[in-house]
């Protein structure tokens, strides 16, 4: 059915830290048989160090160039699941590589968010005495840019990532429809 119609192309992943992209992104791999691939877990393999750690000794433009020749490098295979980093999104010439497969946002509320993330030391951008603001401000600065995707799945905190999962299968037959049309 999805997998057919999907003819091998990648599923990106966009959208809020804490969203859930690489549970529903392993999840979404197993059920179309694809392989899943986590761009920030292969930054920190590429470069021996852990994102918190780039962004402190390297700064944030550094790390978003690591992070644009990871995407240049998976988006050069097929059947891939691609949990990209919140980021992403930010450097327009990384939708040059997105573009080349089906982007889809996961959309949860700040609040949903805020609760996954309480306690998160990992998360650089978070590091502030008002993380919940800071959310709402990156949010905001990324929406318009989210909202580019082929595919936009609004989660809220009851959602199962299995659940997630299914709702991305069962829409994507008509987004594809759509764009090959």
């Amino acid at each position: 059915m999805c997998n057919s119609l999907l003819q091998g192309i990648n599923i990106f992943l966009v959208g809020m830290m804490g969203v859930g992209k690489t549970t529903v992104g392993l999840k979404l791999a197993t059920e179309l048989g694809y392989r899943f691939v986590d761009t920030d877990a292969l930054i920190e393999q590429v470069s021996g160090q852990t994102i918190s750690n780039i962004f402190a000794q390297n700064g944030e433009e550094n790390f978003r160039q690591l992070e644009t020749k990871v995407l240049s490098e998976v988006s050069a295979y097929q059947q891939l699941v691609i949990a990209t980093g919140g980021g992403i999104v930010l450097r327009k010439f990384n939708w040059s590589y997105l573009r080349y497969g089906l982007v889809v946002w996961l959309d949860a509320p700040v609040e949903v968010l805020i609760e996954r993330l309480q306690g998160d030391l990992t998360r650089p951008l978070l590091q502030q005495t008002d993380p919940a603001q800071a959310l709402q401000t990156i949010l905001g600065q990324r929406k318009s840019l989210y909202a580019q995707a082929d595919l936009q799945i609004q989660i809220n905190a009851q959602d199962t990532p299995e659940e997630i999962t299914s709702r991305i299968i069962a829409e994507t037959p008509s987004v594809l429809r759509l764009s090959a049309g």
